[in-house]
């Protein structure tokens, strides 16, 4: 699992929660920050994403061709 699908969950999960701290204290600044902060986490998982995908792709053509 690539660092960023780490640090995308993290910051997916905090920033949830801020955002609903910011709503139950009627805090739109922390909702907003938390809103941003899960948005973040969602492109970092994204990239994470993209590059285990890219590392699988590259182990399967070096398993297919002996590459090695």
């Amino acid at each position: 699992m690539d660092k960023d699908r780490v640090q995308g969950t993290i910051d997916e999960l905090v920033g949830s929660t801020k955002r609903q701290v910011g709503e139950l204290t009627g805090n739109p600044f922390t909702q907003v920050e938390g809103a941003a902060q899960q948005i973040k986490g969602k492109i970092e998982n994204a990239i994470g994403e993209l590059k285990d995908a890219g590392e699988e792709r590259k182990a399967k053509l070096v398993h297919d061709h002996n590459l090695m």
